[in-house]
């Protein structure tokens, strides 16, 4: 990447390194001349004499309060919240469907005209996915049949997958968890998710249990949100199972409106389950930031996702034309409260001369964008299609490299909602890419519109990338050209 016109790119890592390090490079020997020199001055008897000259109570104040106010700080900061480990499900291989498979549905559509039908060709293979992704078997036939024991097969399918996968990884007993989230916005049967991970695994009576709904393809940073904050609250060393997940069914949609016709060629099955606990036994990633943007308060924004009736009465997920640049507004809101967070002081300062610069000059000059690569060195942006991953890459000034594991994601798996971060996680993981110390930013997307963050620091890169990665049998395909 490119720096901006007006930073100079030889001068800007001595910039970096003099800003960042301001404290040890210019503060620090600064003090200690000022020091030495008053040392010199007084000299060694005068300041013998001074230290004799102080009462204990001076002495032990000096020692004491530093530690009080250190105790008082540690005890009243939340609690860390670590990622134990995670799994995601790869369906059945009866479950796939090629572009091709996809595109002869299609034609043989009893709902479409020819123009809806050139339509959504286009669609699909303009998609970014491949063939391999998944949809569940009531997808293949000709009209799709949805109803409720589908949806919920489909559910269970991917749900109980992902779960057994992370007990297997982990070695933790059902009876361990304490607390149970589940997020899924299509599909809210009764008795909830939570309800069936709760009856299959015969998870304790005094589990707390959550189920999200509604929130859209973000949900799974809002549930994490929510297992945060109720680690939080529990004892120390409480363990939290979350699941995020889509139904498909809510693509399932026998009209001609194009932008509700849309999800069929992006929305796949997947389900993702994540261990947490506030201990730090076992960990392998520290929940460092979440951050949160809703723009619903905007007509626009609050509409350019929508589950509807079209003009004949059938119902669908809408996708407006809006969605890519409301996706980008939501977006830099998100990022200006993120990047007081975590960019390093170089970057600030750019950004705060160059707004000062334009304010002053009055100028149509462009703000400095800073460079979110010096804060995170991995980055997991919801595959929500092409058109989104393109918006994110350039409005971040990323490479192709920085947002691989995101193109591959949606090539391989397609659109799996929450759940896409953490397929990406699991690529960048088995191209054995994570290094301790490392960052990793998560960016996902939803209806409402949200624009959501999570900021994970790895602690244990994984040792087995076999057991509940879905990448097994395919990561030596990828990248693609």
């Amino acid at each position: 990447m490119a720096s901006p016109p007006h930073v100079n790119k030889h001068l800007k890592p001595l910039f970096q390194l003099v800003v960042n390090n301001f404290l040890v490079l210019v503060v620090a020997p600064v003090t200690a001349i000022v020091f030495l020199r008053k040392a010199a001055q007084l000299g060694p008897e005068e300041i013998l004499s001074r230290l004799h000259g102080l009462r204990q109570a001076h002495a032990l104040l000096a020692v004491f309060l530093p530690l009080a106010l250190a105790t008082l700080y540690l005890m009243s900061r939340p609690r860390s919240v670590y990622l134990v480990d995670y799994a995601c499900c790869r369906p059945n291989s009866n479950c796939r469907v090629s572009i091709g498979s996809s595109v002869e549905n299609v034609r043989f559509s009893p709902y479409l005209d020819d123009g809806g039908v050139d339509f959504m060709t286009r669609m699909h293979e303009r998609s970014g996915l491949g063939d391999q992704t998944y949809l569940h078997p009531s997808f293949h036939y000709i009209p799709p049949r949805c109803c409720l024991s589908d949806a919920r097969d489909e559910a269970e399918q991917v749900i109980f997958a992902a779960v057994d996968d992370l007990f297997a990884k982990t070695g933790i007993s059902p009876g361990a968890i304490d607390i149970l989230v589940t997020n899924c916005s299509g599909f809210n049967p009764t008795p909830s998710l939570a309800d069936i991970v709760v009856n299959k695994y015969k998870l304790r009576a005094d589990i707390r249990s959550v189920h999200v709904s509604g929130m859209g393809c973000s949900a799974g940073v809002i549930s994490l949100e929510v297992v945060r904050n109720l680690l939080q609250a529990a004892p120390r060393g409480a363990r939290a199972l979350m699941v995020s997940t889509e139904g498909t069914s809510i693509i399932n949609y026998a009209g001609r409106n194009r932008g509700m016709l849309l999800p069929h060629a992006l929305f796949r099955m997947g389900a993702a389950a994540v261990l947490l606990s506030t201990s730090k036994s076992m960990a392998r990633f520290r929940l460092m930031h979440i951050v949160r943007t809703l723009t619903a308060a905007h007509d626009r924004a609050y509409l350019c996702i929508s589950m509807k009736e079209d003009d004949e009465g059938e119902t669908g997920a809408y996708l407006s034309k809006d969605l890519v640049p409301v996706a980008g507004e939501a977006l830099k809101a998100n990022i200006m409260a993120i990047g007081s967070l975590v960019l390093p002081r170089s970057e600030k300062l750019l950004f705060a001369i160059s707004f000062v610069a334009r304010k002053v000059m009055r100028s149509k000059m462009k703000l400095y964008v800073p460079d979110f690569r010096t804060a995170f060195q991995h980055f997991c942006i919801h595959s929500g299609g092409r058109a989104v991953i393109d918006a994110v890459q350039n409005s971040l000034r990323l490479s192709d490299r920085d947002v691989e594991a995101s193109r591959m994601t949606l090539h391989r798996f397609g659109n799996t909602s929450s759940s896409s971060l953490w397929y990406e996680l699991a690529y960048i993981e088995a191209k054995r890419r994570m290094k301790k110390g490392d960052r990793v930013w998560m960016i996902g997307f939803g209806s409402g519109f949200k624009c959501n963050s999570a900021v994970w620091q790895c602690m244990r890169p994984a040792s087995n990338i076999i057991v509940g990665t879905p990448w097994a049998d395919s990561l030596h395909m990828y990248p693609l050209n």
